[in-house]
């Protein structure tokens, strides 16, 4: 029982190491971290707006533990962790937690804000190990009122790509330059203001997204390009015989049918392809070569189906281009005019440029036809790559190849010239236009003439192989004076000025309502006895009282006599 558990537990872990892989833009495993200016200067219409932009922007991602995981820091005075990585599973929840973010205002520290995202937003990631892209946008609309270098240089001594975003005209170039990574063509993007801040948005898709599965530079003139370099990446160089090229600076390599240019795409896309690109070949189709169907350039999943191709057919004179679409189905533009030159056995620089919604072919410099296209799906990588394969079969069709790349910024379609072929620069070049084209061998030495007179001249050889390059010549004379540039970004603010004069004494306020009455005070003690007052007025005589009782018999009195005229006396009654 146990052996049988063990078997099928390596079967099962077969059948998933089987399992083909979409890989691409929306499948990247990257910690985004982004940092919004919430000052003043920005105001609320204006931050909703941004909010906007960075939910556009991040629904090219797929929002998981296992692929991109976004944190959003909102500052001003001081930085603020608004979502912290890893909270949002999904990109519907992400989307509706920015959407949230209310607008915090206050002045620009923006240094201080990049440095609280080095030292505990990134640091804080629970999958350190595991994640391959870390990146943070910078969004702000002034000139911050601290040092942005020490946090900018530290952010990417520890592997963090900083973009910088400047909107509006009171940004500073030099500021945002110290801010971002380099080269600041590639890293720094400015919008006129928030309104047209959406302009901008596919350039920083398709940045982010160059970010994320384009780890491979190309080294092309004085600056180094993110693409994929095929000749190399394909062993081409390895595996198939040089021979000189369209000119005597170049070299190329020769293809036969028994060269099998094949290696797997994993090796070649690890991160799958950006949705935007230039695929570019120098080439030169002779003999059968120019007659036959055969796939330039291929990407096949693992069960061989075709997730990008470029297919060259010599019968009816067309270039197609494949791609799958994420409605399911394959997408196959066809350039069917334009094209005949690319069969006539010279040397010719095709391009297709391939953008989210269009498609443009390219012949030695010029525009041959441009199509529409659907959004498309990013490719399987557990199958193969090759070059030069006979449509639908492994044949190598016998091919010469001097250049074979893809680009991934799109723009450099517009940098990337032809001129390595006479024909198109003849001017630059020293080369005649049979010259090229010839491989060439030294003719044997005519025989001399007979003795006292001149011999026939002998027979030109045929021309020989290039010789070495010549020395480098002379400094060419200074050029003439360029026409004026265009005005510059608005300086920096000046120094403080010196304090005004005090200003004029205030009128006087008015006077305050009257406050409310207070609760009863408890009773006071009992006062001390007052003076004895003056005597008062007689009143008036009362009414007569009743009649009394009759008194008791009194005692016998004298004599009598004349009575007084002012006293009568009431007779009474005498015993004897």
């Amino acid at each position: 029982m146990l052996l049988w558990s063990l078997w099928s537990a390596i079967l099962l872990v077969e059948a998933v190491e089987e399992e083909d892989v979409r890989a691409g833009c929306s499948t990247a495993v990257n910690d985004l971290v982004y940092i919004v200016d919430g000052s003043w200067s920005v105001g609320t219409s204006d931050f909703e707006t941004a909010k906007q932009w960075l939910n556009n922007i991040t629904s090219q991602f797929d929002i998981s533990s296992h692929y991109t995981q976004v944190a959003v820091i909102q500052y001003s005075d001081t930085p603020r962790l608004e979502i912290p990585l890893g909270i949002h599973q999904g990109g519907a929840d992400l989307i509706e937690a920015i959407q949230s973010i209310e607008y915090l205002g206050g002045n620009t520290q923006t240094g201080r804000a990049i440095k609280f995202a080095v030292d505990h937003v990134f640091s804080a990631s629970q999958r350190a190990s595991q994640v391959k892209n870390r990146i943070a946008v910078v969004v702000t609309d002034g000139k911050s009122q601290d040092d942005v270098v020490d946090a900018s240089v530290e952010a990417r001594a520890q592997g963090i790509t900083v973009f910088a975003v400047g909107v509006g005209n009171e940004i500073t170039t030099s500021e945002l330059v110290s801010i971002a990574n380099r080269p600041s063509a590639a890293y720094v993007l400015y919008a006129e203001d928030y309104t047209t801040i959406d302009r901008i948005r596919d350039s920083m898709e398709q940045k982010l997204c160059e970010e994320s599965v384009c780890p491979t530079r190309i080294p092309v003139a004085s600056r180094d390009e993110k693409g994929f370099e095929l000749m190399l990446g394909m062993n081409i160089h390895k595996k198939a015989k040089k021979i000189p090229g369209s000119l005597v600076s170049e070299a190329a390599y020769a293809l036969t049918a028994s060269t099998d240019i094949t290696e797997n795409t994993r090796d070649i896309f690890p991160e799958g392809l950006p949705p935007s690109y230039v695929f570019v070949a120098t080439l030169r189709l002779k003999g059968s070569s120019s007659k036959l169907t055969f796939d330039l350039w291929r990407v096949l999943s693992k069960d061989r189906e075709i997730q990008a191709a470029v297919t060259l057919s010599g019968n009816d004179k067309t270039v197609t281009f494949t791609t799958p679409s994420r409605t399911g189905n394959w997408q196959r533009i066809t350039f069917k005019a334009g094209f005949e030159n690319l069969f006539d056995g010279k040397w010719h620089q095709l391009k297709v440029l391939v953008r989210q919604s269009q498609v443009t072919s390219f012949l030695d410099d010029q525009p041959i036809q441009e199509m529409m296209l659907e959004p498309v799906e990013p490719i399987y990588i557990n199958g193969k790559t090759q070059v030069a394969k006979r449509r639908g079969a492994d044949n190598t069709v016998p091919v010469e190849i001097q250049k074979l790349r893809l680009y991934c910024d799109p723009h450099q379609s517009e940098r990337e010239t032809a001129c390595e072929i006479y024909s198109v620069c003849p001017l630059n070049r020293t080369a005649t236009d049979e010259e090229e084209d010839c491989n060439c061998v030294v003719g044997p030495k005519g025989q001399p003439g007979l003795p006292g007179r001149m011999g026939f001249r002998g027979e030109k050889g045929r021309e020989g192989p290039p010789g070495p390059d010549g020395k480098p010549g002379k400094d060419g004379k200074t050029g003439e004076i360029g026409p004026s540039g265009f005005p510059g970004m608005k300086g920096e603010y000046g120094p403080t000025g010196l304090g005004g004069d005090p200003g004029l004494q205030g009128l006087k306020g008015d006077r305050g309502e009257p406050g409310l009455s207070g609760e009863p005070g408890p009773p006071g003690p009992k006062g001390l006895p007052g003076e004895k007052g003056e005597l008062g007025p007689s009143g008036e005589a009362g009414p007569m009282g009743e009649p009394g009782l009759p008194g008791s018999g009194g005692q016998l009195g004298p004599p009598g006599g004349k009575v007084s005229a002012d006293f009568e006396r009431p007779l009474g009654r005498h015993t004897h």
